[in-house]
């Protein structure tokens, strides 16, 4: 099902939610957490992808991005296929005490859509809000920092190791991002 938050201008600035079907907690081992820093880091890197924030919880991933090359839509999407992939192979492979349980949620949600192959990991959906404004965007990188503090994770935003929050406090992070720099210049 289609819902109204999608990528409509590719070249914007966007707060992106990507979200594990059934809330499956994938990402509550580092394993799994690493493959998404990993491709990140390709996206920045190969795809022209800009990311100013993020933070990995449990089981979604919430970013504040945008594509130079103006193909968001289509750097998410490759982003979600090749993560999908590299979670399902890994969770064959290493020693995983839920994996029957994980892969079983996967393979019953790609049975509920034709485009699918075996296993669905992410829901079809990119929940997309444009950024507007300099005080939306604060407010989505603020939302952002503290969804760990928020879920008791951790005291302070920057103490959580998934998080831009420790690029905005000039910590040492697993992925490094600019900080960006308010007030930007939104259409």
């Amino acid at each position: 099902m289609t819902t109204g938050y999608q990528i409509k201008e590719q070249d914007a600035l966007y707060f992106v939610t990507l979200q594990i079907v059934d809330w499956v907690d994938v990402f509550t081992r580092p394993i799994y957490r690493d493959i998404v820093i990993d491709s990140l880091k390709y996206c920045m890197r190969y795809k022209e992808l800009q990311v100013f924030a993020y933070v990995i919880m449990s089981n979604h991933v919430h970013l504040v991005v945008h594509s130079i090359k103006a193909d968001l839509s289509g750097t998410i999407r490759d982003f979600k296929k090749y993560t999908s992939k590299k979670i399902v192979e890994t969770i064959q492979v290493i020693p995983e005490s839920r994996r029957e349980w994980m892969l079983n949620r996967f393979c019953y949600n790609a049975g509920k859509h034709s485009r699918n192959e075996r296993y669905q990991v992410w829901t079809h959906e990119n929940h997309a809000i444009h950024l507007y404004s300099n005080k939306f965007i604060a407010d989505k990188i603020e939302y952002i920092h503290n969804n760990p503090v928020k879920a008791l994770l951790v005291q302070h935003p920057e103490d959580y190791l998934y998080s831009s929050a420790r690029n905005y406090a000039s910590l040492s992070s697993v992925l490094d991002i600019e900080p960006l720099i308010l007030p930007v210049i939104t259409v």
